[in-house]
C-alpha cells in the first residue's frame, strides 16, 4: 500500500493528543485517527484518495450529529449514489442479511428489482419511521418527481439506547433531510458523528468508519471498492491477528466482551459494472471482513450489508432504453471479494479509532479505545507496518 508509517516522534506527538482528548470525555465527534496512519495496514491492495466510500467517483455522504443535555447521543448518515435524482436515475443495488435481527427498511423491494432508489439513511433503531417518511418527502419534492406515488425509501439502524435516550426519539425529519442535503464528496467524518454519535463496539466507542480499496482491472486500469460501517456490536477485537480485544481485558483497559448485542450496517459502493446477483455476492463477503475483526454476531445484533454500483443506471422511464455497460464475469469477481473484505475490516478499525469517549444517557459513558494500547499490543505481535 502507498501509506507509509509516521516516523517515531509523529506518532508520540499524535498519540499524545489523543491520550488528552480521550481524558476530556468531549462529544466532540472525531479525533482524527485511522489505521492506516499509525501503522495498522490492511491487505495489500491500494486505498483511494481518501481511503473512504467516497472514493468511489459520484458517491457523497452527509451527517447529521444530534447532541442535546446529557442524554442524547444520536443522528443520522445518508449515503447517496450519485448527485442526481436518484428515483429516476436507479442504481443497481443488492441487500445480503447476515443476521436479521434488525430494521433494515425498503430491502424486499432492492432484492426483488435489484435497484437502489433513494439515498441510503442510517439512524437508530426507534427513528427508523421518521427516516423513512423525510427520505420519502425527499424524493417526491425532487423535481422531476412531481407526479410520484410510491417511493421505496431504504433506511438501516443499530440501537443507541446505552448512550442515547432513544426512546424520546429525538431525531427528526429535518434532521435526516440536513443529513442528505449536506452530504459531499471528500474525506468522510468517522467516530462518534452521525448515525455513530452514541454506538458501541467491542465494549469501546463505536461510530462511522469508512475505507477504500483499488482492484487492478483485468484489461488495465482499476475498480473501486468503498465502505461505510455503523458499527455498533461486540465480540473480541482482533487487528490484524493480534488479540487487542483479549490483552486490552487482561489490562483492565477494557470489556470487549460487552455489548454484544446493537447490530452493524455496512454500505458497500463500487464501479465496478455488476448486476444484482454479483451485487449480492460482494455484500456477502463483508460480512467476512466484519467477522475477521472479531465480531460473532450474536442473537440481538442486525448485521446488513447494502451494495451498489455507480457504473450504470437504470432508468425509471420505460421508454428509455437500458444502456448498460458490459458486465464483470463471475471468474473476475475474486479480487473485489477480497478488496470489500479488506476494506470493511479496516472500516471498523476506523469506527473505532477515530472516536471519541462519550458519557450520555443515565450516565453511561462508552469509553474511546486507548490508542497506545492497541499499538503496543499491535507492536508486541509484529503486525504494524515498519519502513
Amino acid at each position: 500500500m502507498h501509506i507509509s508509517l509516521r516516523s517515531a516522534a509523529a506518532v508520540s506527538v499524535l498519540l499524545s493528543a489523543v491520550i488528552v482528548n480521550a481524558a476530556t470525555g468531549a462529544d466532540d465527534g472525531s479525533r482524527s485517527v485511522r489505521a492506516a496512519d499509525i501503522g495498522i495496514e490492511v491487505g495489500t491492495m491500494e486505498p483511494g484518495e481518501w481511503n473512504a466510500i467516497t472514493d468511489v467517483s459520484g458517491v457523497i455522504v452527509g451527517h447529521r450529529t444530534i447532541v442535546r443535555g446529557d442524554s442524547v447521543r444520536t443522528g443520522v448518515t445518508a449515503v447517496l449514489p450519485h448527485r442526481g435524482n436518484i428515483f429516476r436515475e436507479k442504481v443497481p443495488a443488492a441487500v445480503f442479511v447476515a443476521n436479521g435481527f434488525g430494521k433494515l427498511a425498503g430491502f424486499t423491494q432492492v432484492r426483488e428489482l435489484g435497484n437502489l432508489e433513494t439515498p441510503i439513511v442510517l439512524t437508530n433503531t426507534l427513528s427508523v419511521g421518521t427516516a423513512v417518511t423525510a427520505v420519502t418527502r425527499y424524493a417526491l419534492d425532487a423535481a422531476g418527481n412531481e407526479d410520484v406515488r410510491s417511493v421505496n425509501a431504504v433506511v438501516g439502524e443499530t440501537n443507541d439506547g446505552y448512550l442515547n435516550d432513544i426512546r424520546g426519539m429525538h431525531v427528526g425529519v429535518e434532521d435526516v433531510l440536513l443529513a442528505i442535503e449536506t452530504a459531499d464528496s471528500g474525506p468522510v467524518g468517522e467516530g462518534s458523528v452521525g448515525a455513530g454519535t452514541g454506538t458501541v463496539a467491542f465494549g469501546f466507542k463505536g461510530g462511522i468508519g469508512t475505507a477504500s480499496r483499488l482492484v487492478p482491472g483485468s484489461s488495465g486500469g482499476h475498480h473501486t471498492i468503498g465502505v461505510l460501517v455503523q458499527s455498533n456490536f461486540g465480540g473480541m477485537l482482533d487487528i490484524n491477528g493480534a488479540p487487542v480485544g483479549l490483552e486490552l481485558e487482561k489490562a483492565g483497559s477494557g470489556n470487549s466482551r460487552d455489548g454484544g448485542d446493537g447490530s452493524c450496517m455496512i454500505v458497500v459502493a463500487t464501479d465496478a459494472p455488476l448486476c444484482p446477483r454479483n451485487l449480492e455476492r460482494l455484500a456477502s463477503r463483508a460480512i467476512a471482513g466484519m467477522a475477521r475483526t472479531g465480531s460473532y454476531m450474536s442473537n440481538g445484533s442486525g448485521d446488513y450489508v447494502i451494495a451498489f454500483s455507480t457504473a450504470y443506471t437504470i432508468p425509471h422511464e420505460v421508454a428509455k432504453p437500458l444502456d448498460m455497460p458490459r458486465l464483470l464475469r463471475d471468474n473476475d469477481m475474486t479480487p473485489l471479494f477480497v478488496a470489500v473484505a479488506d476494506a470493511t475490516r479496516e472500516a471498523v478499525y476506523n469506527s473505532l479509532l477515530a472516536a471519541t469517549t462519550v458519557k450520555g444517557y443515565r450516565g453511561h459513558t462508552a469509553c474511546a479505545i486507548p490508542v497506545d494500547e492497541v499499538l503496543r499490543i499491535c507492536g508486541k505481535y509484529n503486525v504494524l507496518n515498519k519502513k
